[in-house]
């Protein structure tokens, strides 16, 4: 897990490092590096990049080890009832943005930045319910849970790994305890149906019909990714 840790966090920052030094020389010649690495779009491309890296590495270490495949030793499973899942996931959108309510959320955040052209709402919404997720699943709930349920137990097993998801986006929610354990929650409930369904597929699809239900609440609000300022009011 450590090491599939450290190879995640190098291979973000080699590709963002990569991909920011190739668009300040050929799209952005005149701007400073430091503004270009943080172009959403520069970010993005970095990030889908590493986790083709990630995916990789996580097949090799399971394939090396396990005799019955990846997908089979991860515990993937893909639910028969997976309908149920896609309405878990809505519901899920729909209860945390109600609880939201009555916290005080930040007005603006770091991830904001992403949503100021419609080109960019468009990659990050598509990146962000389809390949993140899948990702994030294998790494959290399909590496990590199972290595902390055979150590410390499944309770403290879904709190960690609910607490470690909420942590690697706490920067992107400029680390506000509201919206963070909102993400938090979120990785509570995803970590739950892993263990009680004993399948890794199930929790990525509530997954990616939970960020997919906030694009389209988001949609809808900007008319469209239009009027991106409609987010604020």
């Amino acid at each position: 897990m450590l090491r599939l840790a450290f190879a995640t966090i190098g291979s973000i920052i080699v590709f963002l490092l990569l991909v920011a030094s190739l668009a300040h020389r050929l799209l952005y010649p005149g701007l400073p590096f430091a503004e270009v690495s943080k172009y959403p779009l520069v970010t993005v491309i970095a990030q889908f990049l590493a986790y083709l890296v990630v995916l990789a590495y996580m097949m090799a270490v399971v394939d090396r080890r396990a005799a019955e495949g990846f997908w089979r030793a991860i515990h993937w499973n893909w639910p028969q009832n997976w309908p149920g899942y896609v309405l878990g996931g809505t519901v899920l959108a729909f209860a945390l943005q109600a609880f939201a309510h009555f916290l005080p959320m930040p007005k603006e955040l770091p991830i904001d930045r992403f949503f100021q052209t419609p080109a960019e709402a468009w990659i990050l919404s598509l990146f962000g319910a389809t390949f993140a997720p899948l990702i994030e699943e294998l790494f959290f709930r399909g590496f990590l849970y199972p290595v902390l349920a055979r150590r410390l137990g499944i309770f403290l097993a879904v709190v960690l790994t609910a607490a470690g998801f909420g942590l690697i986006h706490s920067p992107q929610l400029g680390r506000a305890w509201a919206p963070v354990l909102i993400v938090f929650l979120v990785g509570l409930a995803l970590t739950i149906a892993r263990a009680v369904t004993n399948s890794v597929a199930a929790g990525m699809i509530i997954h990616m019909t939970y960020n997919a239900t906030l694009s389209v609440l988001i949609f809808v609000a900007t008319g469209g990714f239009r009027h991106f300022e409609k987010l604020t009011q």
